[in-house]
C-alpha cells in the first residue's frame, strides 16, 4: 500500500503493476467504498481487470474512506454522532480538483477511468472536462431519483445501533473512521440541497469512448440513468451499454464474469 498527499490530504493508494504503454486504469469507488472494498467474495476485482486487459491500475480511497485521512465532521444530534460536511458538489470537487492532482502526481495522462456508483459519476464528470482514453461507468448517478433516496434512507436505518444486517460492523472492516465515512455520504445524499444534483449538462461535453453498465435490479437507481446519459452524450467515439439481469447495484460483485468480459472487450475494441 502507498500513501500520497493530494491537495494537503493523505490518501491511501494501491498501485497495480502493468506493461508500459497502454493507458492505466483508475478505479473510483462507490459512496461507501474504499481500496479494500474492491476486493470481496474472494475476488480482487482491480487485479482481475488489470490482468485481463494487460494494463496497470491505480486504486485509491477518497478522503474519509478506507485508510485515507478523515474528512471534516462535527458532532450533532441527541446521540452526538458525527455529522458529515460533504457539500452537494462533492463529486464535482473530486472529479475536477482531487483526481487531476492525483493523476498529475502519478504522471498519468489520458487514463482509463472505471468507476462504480459515486465513482462512476466522478468518472463522467472528469471525462466532461479532461481527456481520457475511455470511461467505464457502473451504476452511475446523473440525477437524483426517489428510489435512490429511499434506499439511502434505508441504509441509514440499517447503520444506526440495532439496525438490521449489521451494516456498521461490515463497513468497519474497511474504514478507519466508519462513522465519518458513513455519515458524510448519507447526510449529503439525504439533504434537501442534494435533490437538485444533476450532471446531465456536463455529460453533453463527454467525447471519449463510454461503456455504461447497470443491473436490472439496481436498488439505488433505475435504467433511466443510462438512458439520460445516452441522450446527453455526443458519442463521436462510440458508446456501449450492458444491462445485466440478476444484478443489483454492484455489477462487479453480482455478475463479475459478465462485467469483466464486457470491460475487457470494450477496452480491446476502443483503445
Amino acid at each position: 500500500m502507498n500513501w500520497l498527499e493530494i491537495n494537503g490530504v493523505r490518501l491511501e493508494v494501491r498501485l497495480i503493476a502493468g506493461p508500459i504503454g497502454p493507458a492505466p486504469i483508475i478505479f473510483l469507488h462507490e459512496g461507501l467504498g474504499s481500496v479494500s472494498m474492491w476486493t470481496q467474495r474472494g475476488l480482487d476485482w482491480p487485479r482481475a481487470v488489470c490482468s485481463a486487459t494487460g494494463r496497470a491500475g491505480v486504486v485509491y480511497s477518497r478522503r474519509g474512506y478506507g485508510q485515507s485521512e478523515p474528512g471534516p465532521t462535527k458532532r450533532a444530534g441527541p446521540d452526538d454522532r458525527p455529522k458529515g460536511q460533504l457539500l452537494p458538489d462533492y463529486m464535482h470537487r473530486e472529479a475536477w480538483e482531487v483526481l487531476p492532482a492525483l493523476l498529475q502526481k502519478l504522471q498519468i495522462d489520458n487514463p482509463v477511468l472505471l468507476g462504480h456508483s459515486d465513482g462512476a459519476t466522478i468518472a463522467l464528470l472528469y471525462a466532461s472536462r479532461f481527456p481520457v482514453s475511455a470511461c467505464i461507468a457502473m451504476a452511475p448517478h446523473v440525477m437524483v431519483e426517489d428510489i435512490s433516496v429511499r434506499s439511502i434512507a434505508q441504509a441509514r436505518a440499517a447503520f444506526e445501533p440495532g439496525g438490521p444486517g449489521g451494516l456498521r460492523e461490515r463497513l468497519a472492516r474497511h474504514h478507519a473512521d466508519v462513522d465519518g465515512a458513513f455519515w458524510q455520504w448519507n447526510d449529503a445524499w439525504l439533504s434537501a440541497a442534494f435533490r437538485d444534483f444533476d450532471i446531465r449538462p456536463d455529460c453533453r461535453r463527454i467525447t471519449a469512448p463510454l461503456l455504461l453498465i447497470q443491473g436490472l435490479g439496481d436498488e439505488y437507481g433505475t435504467l433511466r440513468q443510462l438512458d439520460e446519459i445516452a441522450e446527453a452524450v455526443a458519442q463521436p467515439l462510440g458508446m456501449e451499454q450492458l444491462r445485466l439481469a440478476a444484478c443489483g447495484h454492484s455489477p462487479q460483485r453480482d455478475q463479475p464474469e459478465k462485467t469483466l468480459e464486457a470491460v475487457t472487450e470494450f477496452l480491446r475494441n476502443k483503445h
